[in-house]
């Protein structure tokens, strides 16, 4: 969830273009907390998420003439995110940080069902920092993000094809990785 204090800061601008801040702000904000997510997918500290968000906002608000040209603004702007966190990452800023993201549901069920959940999510958020990083953002964007193959296609640069093979790829990896986390390291003739 996108913390309470994140919010949209449009710069001071005055033009006559087609998207006026009542508009822009209402299709930002549809997107927002996902960039959110992403941002701390990609970048480990809330701060530096936050940060990320803020400043692709405020490039797309300085482009907000081309933005009213165009049909899908949620991919538009992950894509955007999701460049401006890969470059924060190249920085010399940014040398220390790694990729993580925490995604974990609150179990209601019993102690011991909720310990074994955390550990559970715990291992796959391991299982998934091993993964290639091009397989980690598609079964983020996907799995987590719930975004449909042409999006995620549109935001990595990949054919849907491609992103399709990397989510089965990766899926399979954290499938076998877990499987055998839960056998204790006992591999077992299938």
């Amino acid at each position: 969830m996108l913390p309470n204090s994140l919010t949209v800061q449009t710069p001071n601008k005055s033009s006559t273009c087609d998207m006026d801040e009542k508009t822009f702000l209402k299709r930002i904000l549809t997107v927002q907390d996902s960039m959110f997510r992403l941002a701390k997918r990609l970048l480990t500290s809330t701060e530096e998420a936050e940060d990320a968000v803020q400043e692709v906002i405020t490039k797309l608000w300085a482009n907000m003439t081309q933005m009213a040209t165009l049909s899908n603004i949620e991919g538009y702007a992950m894509t955007m995110t999701k460049n401006y966190c890969l470059d924060r990452l190249k920085s010399k800023q940014a040398s220390q940080l790694r990729m993580v993201h925490y995604h974990h549901d609150k179990a209601t069920a019993s102690l011991d069902k909720q310990i074994d959940a955390r550990d559970s999510v715990s291992k796959l958020m391991v299982f998934m920092e091993d993964l290639p990083e091009q397989q980690q953002l598609v079964l983020q964007l996907r799995d987590i993000e719930q975004y449909d193959f042409e999006t995620i296609a549109q935001i990595t640069e990949l054919s849907e094809g491609a992103v399709r093979v990397a989510l089965s790829r990766a899926r399979k990896k954290i499938k076998t990785q877990l499987i055998k986390a839960h056998n204790h390291g006992i591999e077992t003739a299938s």
